[in-house]
């Protein structure tokens, strides 16, 4: 299956129509959108420890690399690995965490405030992951992404050396 496959399915549903340079120009935008939305998260994360939670805001980058130990899973394989790493980098567990916290503000304010940074400090990770183009993994490659390729491409290297 190739990337383009993988990104928009093997029956075509929801592919971008035209030749393949307008395609990747589609995908490219969609991409950059994403990045800039993801980014945008990582900002008002880090706005809500700094002002919902002002003693607390060393966390968001003490904790910054933790959730990266999900790449472990790679040790086993590049499925296991991709599943382990898409599991800690998405919006779903933040987010409930953030809903935690609003709900149990009011009996059990530690629990809130705890529940708060970490979600924040996630959302962060995430969001500066994706900024990045780090995306969501491929169970084929560690450097195969929703976002597209990350890294340097041997085959694309080797072929256009240096002038």
């Amino acid at each position: 299956m190739n990337s383009d496959q993988v990104l928009h399915g093997r029956d075509g549903v929801g592919e971008v129509s035209g030749p393949p340079i307008q395609r990747e120009g589609h995908l490219r935008q969609v991409h950059t959108t994403q990045r800039v939305e993801a980014g945008a998260i990582a900002l008002l994360s880090v706005a809500t420890v700094v002002v919902l939670y002002p003693p607390w805001w060393w966390v968001v980058p003490a904790a910054f690399l933790v959730f990266d130990l999900s790449v472990l899973g790679y040790a086993r394989s590049p499925a296991t690995g991709a599943t382990s790493y898409n599991l800690v980098h998405n919006y779903a567990a933040p987010a409930l965490l953030g809903l935690v916290a609003l709900v149990t503000r009011a009996p059990l304010p530690d629990a809130s405030t705890a529940a708060g940074v970490l979600a924040s400090a996630w959302a962060v990770h995430v969001g500066v992951d994706r900024a990045l183009g780090y995306g969501l993994k491929m169970p084929d490659d560690f450097r195969h992404t929703h976002l597209g390729r990350i890294g340097k491409d041997p085959a694309r290297d080797s072929s256009n050396p240096p002038a």
